[in-house]
């Protein structure tokens, strides 16, 4: 018989310490966003709010952005970078089967002995991030950098109607310690894979393994893979499914909706925003985060990217208590609530 594990018990609290984000030089407006299909300005403001998004330059890799967004996450929770125990990438926009972003981030950032990988749960990653890192912290102490990065024009084409105008590039990143008084809620979180098909890629990456190439190496007549959507699809699920997952965040964390300050969701589309916010039953004191008209959806950094954007604007205050809600590809989501940390 095996001799039997010892497995100290969970003890101590969690909680956001430090929020960092990082925005690519380039601002590009809608005009400019829907050269290559049949859209406009009027409309897409009208049918998404998205006014701008950046779009990120050759010399803004993923692991510069994320680096840049956890230095200021790891300054604003006042730690010396080698004391980050892990680095989690929420991301499905590197290019890189391996190695993973995380571990370039974390050597770029200084936390040379770090545990380091990638998490994918498209638009929902970061929030799953955050939880994951919570419940590491209660179980081990120490700290984790949690970053969602994303280079979303790596992975659209500026041809299909269904991506092309929404997304942009960025990252956020969170420092998650610990914390005399609980600062994160338990998670609430799930996927129905049924659904995975509205938002995929156009052809796995080995469709171009077996292209024919000419004289030069490059492929002929092959389409580089890109990210397709079911808009409405995905709109009418988000609306009906999402509001259920916010209320039982709130309720595992033992909240009601008007003891809540704001609420950052996943930043898709401003309608799905209101939507969602009004089915949970938000009251109009609950600051609701609409950085999409500013950002467009950068995926997986959507959600520190609005929550700095809250904290910028005022609407919110650290230690104001906030919802989070992820959800994407998978088609997966992730709801929990936390303290709003310092911005570095």
């Amino acid at each position: 018989m095996g001799a039997r594990i010892s497995v100290p018990a969970a003890e101590g609290n969690a909680a956001v310490l430090g929020l960092g984000t990082y925005r690519p030089r380039r601002l590009v407006d809608n005009e400019e966003a829907c050269r290559f299909i049949d859209s406009s300005d009027a409309w897409i403001r009208r049918r998404t709010g998205i006014v701008t998004r950046h779009w990120a330059a050759e010399d803004e890799t993923l692991e510069m952005m994320g680096e840049a967004a956890a230095s200021k996450a790891v300054a604003a929770a006042g730690i010396d970078p080698a004391r980050i125990d892990c680095v989690i990438a929420a991301t499905f926009t590197h290019m890189l089967q391996t190695p993973s972003a995380s571990a370039s981030i974390a050597h770029r950032l200084g936390a040379r002995r770090a545990a380091a990988f990638d998490l994918s749960a498209g638009c929902a990653g970061f929030v799953h991030g955050v939880a994951v890192a919570a419940d590491a912290v209660r179980s081990r102490g120490g700290h984790v950098l949690v970053v969602g990065v994303e280079r979303m024009t790596d992975l659209i084409s500026p041809r299909d109607r269904s991506t092309a105008f929404i997304f942009g590039d960025g990252a956020g990143a969170v420092v998650v310690g610990p914390s005399a008084e609980p600062g994160i809620g338990p998670v609430v979180w799930g996927a129905d894979g049924s659904q995975a098909a509205l938002i995929t890629q156009t052809r796995p990456w080995t469709a171009l393994r077996d292209t024919v190439e000419d004289p030069s190496g490059h492929p002929v007549g092959s389409e580089f893979p890109h990210m397709v959507q079911e808009g409405q699809s995905v709109f009418r699920w988000a609306v009906t499914e999402m509001p259920e997952v916010g209320r039982r965040a709130l309720a595992a964390s033992g909240l009601t909706v008007e003891e809540l300050d704001a609420f950052v969701p996943h930043q898709a589309n401003v309608r799905i925003i209101d939507a969602i916010a009004a089915r949970i039953g938000l009251p109009g004191t609950v600051a609701v985060a609409r950085d999409v008209a500013r950002s467009g959806n950068t995926s997986g950094a959507s959600v520190p990217l609005a929550m700095d954007r809250l904290l910028a604007s005022g609407e919110a205050e650290a230690g104001d208590t906030a919802l989070l809600l992820g959800y994407g590809a998978g088609l997966s989501y992730a709801g929990l609530v936390v303290t709003l940390p310092g911005v570095g």
